[in-house]
Parts: C-alpha cells; sequence; structure tokens
C-alpha cells in the first residue's frame, strides 16, 4: 500500500507536461490532481476499524478510476502511458484489498 501512495505521490508532483486538448481538459486535470492529493491524504488518516479502511479504499479506488478517465481523454504520448499506470495500478492493488477483505462492508 505504501508503494501505491508514493506513487500516487510522485505523479502528483508531476503536473508540469500536462497538455490538454482544450479549456475543459485544462480543469478536469487540475481537478483530477487534486482530487488524487485528497485521496492520498485520506489514506493516510484512515481509521483503525475494518469499516474505516474499507470506506477509505473504495473512495479511492473511485477517485483512482475518475483520474483514469480524464488521464485517458485529456493526455497524449508518454505522459498519458505513464500516468494511467500509476493510477489504474493503484486501483487495480485497492481493488483487490476490497475483495479480499472487505466482503459485505
Amino acid at each position: 500500500m505504501r508503494t501505491s501512495l508514493l506513487a500516487a505521490a510522485m505523479l502528483l508532483a508531476a503536473t508540469g507536461g500536462a497538455h490538454a486538448v482544450d479549456g475543459t481538459c485544462a480543469r478536469d486535470l487540475l481537478v483530477a490532481q487534486s482530487s488524487q492529493r485528497t485521496a492520498i491524504e485520506r489514506l493516510e488518516t484512515i481509521g483503525d476499524s475494518e469499516a474505516d479502511r474499507c470506506r477509505g479504499w473504495r473512495q479511492h479506488v473511485d477517485t483512482m478510476r475518475r483520474s483514469a478517465t480524464v488521464y485517458g481523454r485529456c493526455l497524449s504520448g508518454a505522459e498519458r502511458t505513464e500516468r494511467l499506470a500509476q493510477v489504474q495500478g493503484s486501483e487495480k492493488e485497492f481493488s483487490e484489498l476490497l475483495r479480499n477483505r472487505c466482503k459485505g462492508r
């Protein structure tokens, strides 16, 4: 899990090369990055109960999926490939945690 947090933090730091297709993409990229930052902060302060962790992981997965949609639509080339790999990797890791540890929660 720490690996995903580090990867997501590095992703957020690498914002300089974003090439938005239009004004909507520029805004959407900023929102996606802000949402990711919030998701990372939320994971770091998640409660100790299984219910708290499951809720936080669900929110994280949702944020990563929304970010992937934006990156897929608004970026191109190597940057698109890299960012999609990062958010999709994080989404996959936390989805696996949900499947294995959050049944019925």
